[in-house]
């Protein structure tokens, strides 16, 4: 038979507000096998902390539950004080009824009633519980970054410069990401390639770097400290041993495919390079756009190919990596703006995406930096609309805490690139951080016309 000792904690008024704890911590010394059951102001403390240790020693308690905060807050210490008093600190049982229940629970009766039953739940589990032994496991020093953007780019460096064995795994032909899109960056609208190509070829150039771009996660077993990850690397039909990246290929190639990189806006060739800086400079067959794989004739980039890289036989291949660590660096996608009728996106030709105006700006974009319509003109009007999809209860609520200066950025580029009149819609100008609000009062100056609603 167990002997459970059960220590109930307000928090102050953090959990004894929404649940009455003393109620808690009678219904606990009703359950089986517990053998003491107390509530105290904060249990963490050291009169706290003594109580629990007493009563293990008086009441012989062979297991202990503390039902507190989360287990990330406090968990060594009560650990720490049950082996103290001569128990194994693997007999605890942590019921967190802060984080799970008072703090999103308004009403007291339901939040006691959840505490009841998470109590409960915990008395059962702690019933099973075994004394366990710690041992030291060698731990694989080797680092995998999941993404290749300006984030999983600046980890692989800080990492790789401290001598730890890098793996940057990138799901696309190249690494950069979408800052790769962009042609300046706000505030201080320094140029965003002159930033993000320099890291670029750190990546490709570090020792400590493996580089696997068109690769995408398979498979991951193991535990925190060693990992297998099994990750499929997606065929290019391009050899890149090979490679000299002349692009003959992408010269004569006659099929056409959409040009993610540039949003859709354009079409780009079926082998291809998605941007004149990408790392690696290594161009890749897209299947779906290629008259080969369409039709089963053409293979004209493999007869312009000197080096004899084109290889339409090529797999996707599974390489088998293991490292101590993963750091998932995936970005973001826009969100589907398609549903949003009222804005017209999707329906009218003058309505854009924010990425779709980057490449627009971009010099290395499809109108070279030209801002003009899908029609070729170049526009009289702009508006610029906010918060679109965020601060709505219909999609987010929260406030996405980047569109007011990404807007701002744009009127100012407008201003630079068209002589159009520039507006923005706007529900309320949040410039939180250095330099923004300097830059919003810059853009006001160059007679942006800001209209509320």
């Amino acid at each position: 038979m167990s002997r459970i000792g059960v220590f109930v904690c307000h928090c102050g008024l953090n959990i004894a507000k929404t649940i009455r704890v003393s109620e808690l911590a009678e219904f606990a010394s009703t359950l089986p096998d517990v053998v003491v059951a107390r509530d105290y102001k904060f249990m963490c403390s050291t009169p706290g902390q003594e109580m629990i240790a007493n009563d293990i020693k008086e009441h012989r308690l062979d297991r202990v539950i503390v039902t507190a905060c989360s287990p990330l807050m406090h968990e060594h210490t009560f650990r720490k004080v049950i082996e103290k008093a001569g128990l194994n600190q693997y007999m605890l049982t942590i019921v967190n009824i802060r984080e799970q229940v008072s703090w999103v629970t308004s009403d007291i009766e339901e939040g006691t009633s959840k505490a009841k039953a998470l109590l409960n739940g915990a008395v059962y589990r702690a019933r099973l519980l075994a004394p366990l032994s710690s041992r030291v496991i060698d731990v694989n020093p080797d680092v995998m970054i999941v993404g290749g953007g300006i984030a999983g780019i600046q980890a692989a460096l800080e990492l790789a410069n401290t001598g730890k064995k890098v793996y940057l795994v990138e799901k696309n032909s190249t690494i950069g990401g979408h800052m790769a899109q962009f042609d300046k960056t706000f505030p201080t609208l320094d140029c965003s390639a002159c930033i993000l190509t320099p890291k670029m070829d750190a990546v490709l150039q570090h020792p400590n770097i493996t580089l696997m771009t068109y690769c995408e996660i398979s498979e991951v077993k193991g535990f925190v400290g060693n990992f297998d990850i099994k990750i499929r690397q997606k065929s290019r039909y391009v050899d890149h041993d090979k490679c000299n990246a002349c692009l003959a290929c992408t010269e004569k190639c006659p099929g056409k495919g959409i040009a993610e990189w540039d949003e859709g806006l354009v079409k780009r060739k079926a082998i291809h390079i998605p941007f004149p800086q990408a790392v690696p400079q290594k161009p890749v067959i897209d299947q779906d756009a290629c008259t080969y794989f369409l039709k089963g004739k053409c293979r004209l980039c493999e007869k312009v190919c000197e080096q004899k890289a084109i290889d339409f036989e090529q797999q996707d291949t599974f390489i088998d990596v293991k490292v101590g660590a993963v750091i998932v660096a995936t970005g973001y996608n826009l969100m589907d703006t398609m549903p949003l009728v009222q804005y017209g996106y999707g329906k009218y030709p003058g309505v854009y995406s924010a990425l779709e105006v980057e490449r627009l700006f971009n010099s290395a974009g499809p109108t070279g930096g030209k801002v003009t319509l899908r029609d070729g003109k170049e526009p009289q009007a702009i508006a610029i609309l906010h918060c679109i999809g965020s601060r709505d209860k219909n999609n987010y609520e929260h406030c996405s805490r980047v569109c007011c200066m990404y807007s701002l950025k744009f009127a100012h580029l407008f201003k630079e690139k068209t002589s159009a009149d520039v507006y923005q819609f706007y529900i309320d100008i949040r410039a939180a951080g250095k330099g923004y609000e300097e830059f919003y009062n810059r853009i006001i100056e160059e007679d942006v016309k800001f209209i509320r609603g």
